[in-house]
């Protein structure tokens, strides 16, 4: 029997100033400066990651054991890659880690080339993750892996798993070969439809099994910087309480480093309550 292979694909890029996270910063109404915005990134992408080498190792040991799982960094462009293998490989030297370069002319191009890759140097199931999410658990990416595969040996037309994300986007897309997605006018959309939305279209239309799982929030804007900072802060906590917990460190460390703290205005849209309150 051929063991299933599956790829952990971290959709990522080199964290340069001025180009990485520039939402973040102080001249587009962030409290960033350009480098301060990469220097988080960076951070946050190597925790990520870090995530991904635990997961992938308790598939292999744990979960389903047999299959094959690499984690894959597909970045662009090609003059990037050199800093970008650096980056992973001074990081997780042990992780046997696999760099792809990425084609395209937008974003939905260079993420179809990411999975065109992969599916046709042999892997069964493909999973793609930002590299903006420190708050991923392992349990989730083993979960992803482990349904893919039972929904695979059944499906006709495939199997793809989906975390939401705010604005409707995703987070997280996996998809196994049979599926033959394309991701065209999803992240790029000519006519409104969310990412979401058209992800789900599209399954509806081909008949491709899919599961929909916990929201994952990515980090484009502060609003969502400070709601991923107050979830770090809890789980510096409860991980004392909670085995299996995977510190996001290095973004923990760049937000004390930065004096960040997250705080919110006073609630004054809230709903009447006269008629509840004594």
């Amino acid at each position: 029997m051929n063991k299933r292979r599956n790829a952990l694909v971290l959709f990522t890029k080199y964290p340069e100033p001025g180009v990485t996270k520039t939402r973040l910063i102080e001249e587009n109404g962030g409290a960033l400066t350009a480098d301060q915005a990469a220097g988080l990134y960076k951070a946050m992408v190597l925790d990520t990651a870090m995530v991904g080498v635990h997961a992938l190792a308790e598939c292999r040991s744990n979960a389903m054991p047999g299959g094959e799982f690499d984690i894959c960094i597909s970045s662009s462009p090609q003059s990037e890659m050199e800093k970008v293998r650096s980056m992973f490989n001074g990081e997780f030297p042990e992780a046997r880690v696999k760099y792809i370069c990425d084609q395209g002319s937008n974003f939905d191009e260079h993420f179809n080339d990411s999975f065109r890759q992969l599916f046709s140097e042999g892997y069964d199931s493909v999973i793609c993750i930002g590299g903006d999410l420190p708050c991923i658990t392992t349990d989730l990416i083993v979960r992803s892996f482990a349904w893919l595969s039972e929904r695979d040996e059944v499906s006709t037309a495939g199997a793809m798993v989906l975390a939401p994300c705010q604005a409707a986007g995703v987070s997280l897309v996996g998809v196994t070969r049979l599926a033959e997605m394309d991701f065209s006018g999803v992240f790029y959309s000519g006519t409104g439809e969310s990412a979401l939305d058209a992800l789900i279209r599209i399954a509806r239309e081909k008949g491709i099994a899919t599961a929909l799982y916990e929201a994952l929030f990515d980090v484009d804007y502060m609003e969502d910087l400070a709601h991923i900072m107050a979830v770090i802060n809890a789980l510096d906590y409860a991980r004392q309480h909670q085995p299996g917990v995977i510190l996001p460190e290095r973004t923990l460390a760049m937000i004390r480093d930065l004096g960040l703290v997250t705080v919110t205005p006073p609630n004054t849209a809230h709903d009447p309550r006269g008629k509840i309150d004594g």
